[in-house]
């Protein structure tokens, strides 16, 4: 611990990273950043995947934690990293901030990593306390807190239009969300309650890593009391799209035209073949899906792909 109280006593840690408050006592242990009470608060509700919140002077750290800590350096260089594009005249949180600003710096900053340099994103785990949506990114050393950097070669944008006739999982419906996976990072649309059709029309932003496998979906049924229930699941195959966009080049400069198709099989969960369409500069792509391993049900959504270093 003396370790920790050394690095807290610096200068840049004697206010919080996120909203300037004084004498911070908590601290994101995956981070590396000392946050006051409010701003733990928001990290907590973030999930342990992103933040691993730990009071300062109440909780048992581990070496590795104390490490890891260390090694980053303190809020000014986390800092460095989380905020590098933060955009001009952005106006951060303030000590006596509202919760909403606040909760939406901090989602936006390590949750969504919108200030980190685009082609870039940090993954961090700790494997004791990973939670229901985990990340993972390996990195050197013997240090059970793992962090990386991964470049990324473009963003898709998935909005999640609505589900038709899904499964039953409660008495005479469900409550039912939308859950997609590429690779270690996860993104899930709202609850609808008591509806086998349900209408979401939510977009949801996933990075796309150099090497990257299939887009996975999951339909769930929201429970309060036990494990949510599967309702079905499909997978994406996203190379039609990304392979014929880098072979159209930059969609500004093209008009509105088919580049590639996805062809329905039986290897695959498409209701019908799949286009990807240039479309206002766009390359989009829309995709109904069967659900697998279920009784009933389909999901249709409109994908966009965004190549990074166009």
């Amino acid at each position: 611990m003396a370790k920790l109280k050394a690095l807290l006593q610096r200068r840049e840690n004697h206010i919080c990273a996120d909203c300037g408050a004084p004498d911070p006592k908590w601290a994101s242990a995956n981070i590396g950043v000392f946050i006051c009470v409010k701003c733990s608060g928001v990290h907590r509700s973030l999930g342990t995947h992103i933040s691993k919140v730990m009071s300062v002077t109440l909780d048992k750290w581990t070496d590795d934690d104390i490490n890891f800590m260390v090694e980053v350096g303190g809020n000014s260089q986390a800092n460095a990293i989380y905020e590098a594009f933060l955009p001009k005249g952005y106006s951060k949180p303030h000590p006596d901030s509202a919760q909403e600003e606040r909760q939406n710096f901090i989602k936006s900053k390590y949750e969504l990593q919108e200030f980190l340099q685009p082609s870039l994103r940090i993954v961090s785990n700790f494997p004791s306390d990973v939670g229901k949506h985990a990340t993972s990114t390996p990195h050197s050393g013997s240090s059970k807190s793992e962090i990386g950097m991964v470049e990324f070669i473009g963003i898709l944008n998935v909005k999640v239009i609505g589900g038709t006739k899904l499964a039953v999982r409660d008495m005479y419906s469900s409550d039912p969300y939308v859950v997609l996976t590429l690779g270690q990072q996860k993104a899930q649309t709202s609850v609808i309650k008591r509806n086998l059709n349900p209408v979401w029309n939510e977009e949801l932003k996933l990075s796309v890593p150099q090497q990257y496998g299939p887009l996975k979906l999951q339909v769930l049924d929201h429970d309060m009391v036990s494990k949510d229930d599967v309702m079905g699941e499909a997978e994406i195959d996203l190379h039609p799209m990304i392979n014929a966009a880098a072979a159209f080049g930059d969609p500004e400069d093209l008009g509105d035209m088919q580049v590639g198709r996805w062809l329905k099989s039986a290897d695959n969960a498409l209701t019908t073949d799949s286009a990807v369409m240039i479309t206002g500069g766009k390359v989009k792509q829309e995709v109904s899906l069967k659900l697998q391993h279920t009784e009933s049900g389909e999901v249709k959504l409109e994908m966009q792909w965004i190549a990074l270093n166009m």
